[in-house]
Parts: C-alpha cells; structure tokens; sequence
C-alpha cells in the first residue's frame, strides 16, 4: 500500500467534488464558500463575522468580501451586534433562505447521482471511514493550532 498515493487520490477526490459542487452551484450565482455560509446562516440570531470566518476556516479578508457580495444578491442582511458595538451580525433574508433551499436540492440531488454507485452497505461502510479520518486530521490540527498558539508560546518561554 502507497500511504502518498492513497491520500493523493483523497486530495484528487476534494477538487473534483469541488469543482463538481461549482458546477451545480454556478446556476445559482454561488460558490461553494458562499454556499456553506448560507448553510450556516439563520434568520434569526446570525452569526459575528469573526466567527463565521472561525466555522468557514477563511480569513477575515475573505468573509468580509463573501458578506459584501451576499448582501449585493440580497440574500443577507448586516446588523450591530447588540454584545459588541464594534461588531456586526449577519442573519439570512428570506430571500437568501429561498436561494438556500433550491441550491441545496440541486446539490443533494448531485449527491446521489455521485453515490448511486454505492451499495447501501458500501455507503456506510465509507462513511464509517471517512468520519474515523475526519477526527484524526481535526485532532492532528487541533493540537498544531493549540501548540502555536501565543499563549502557548507564552507558557514555553
């Protein structure tokens, strides 16, 4: 078994469903990072930038520029965030809650498509796996944010 190989087809996989997930998303003027916002994102409460930017693992550069331009489409809205004056909030529209809902049938309807060459037993046995590497690799990346942390650099001098 060639560990590189195998996890070079794993990287090879992300892209294409990536790039299979734009494909879909491109009739509904998104990309897959705006999508996963508005998955993200609620009517109600909302959520501060910062930690929409923690939940998406993007820079705060990068949100801000994803927020514009949803607000542009009319599918959020901003707001102060009533716990921090220097914050704001962004909660969804209803019409951002309509995009929501027809981006993610098209793409629930492209996920069976992908994994119609499954068994049922060979999708869960997948599943399986893919969740045991997934908490392995969030680990592995826990303990490196943890490890570079200022306070723990801090704690090491």
């Amino acid at each position: 078994m060639d560990d590189y190989q195998d996890y070079r087809l794993f990287q090879e996989l992300s892209l294409l469903l990536d790039h299979a997930d734009r494909l879909v998303l491109r009739q509904f003027r998104l990309n897959t990072l705006q999508y996963n916002a508005l998955l993200l994102l609620d009517t109600d409460e909302g959520w501060r930038l910062t930690d929409l930017s923690e939940r998406l693992l993007c820079e705060r550069s990068t949100v801000t520029r994803l927020v514009d331009y949803l607000e542009s489409e009319g599918l959020i809205a901003r707001s102060p965030d009533p716990g921090d004056r220097r914050s704001q909030r962004v909660t969804l529209t209803a019409a951002g809650v309509a995009r929501r809902r027809e981006a993610q049938a098209a793409i629930e309807e492209a996920i069976g498509r992908r994994f119609s060459v499954l068994s049922r037993e060979e999708e869960r046995q997948l599943i399986a796996m893919l969740k045991r590497l997934r908490a392995v690799v969030s680990a592995e990346i826990e303990a490196t944010t943890e490890a570079t942390s200022p306070e723990a650099s801090d704690t090491l001098s």
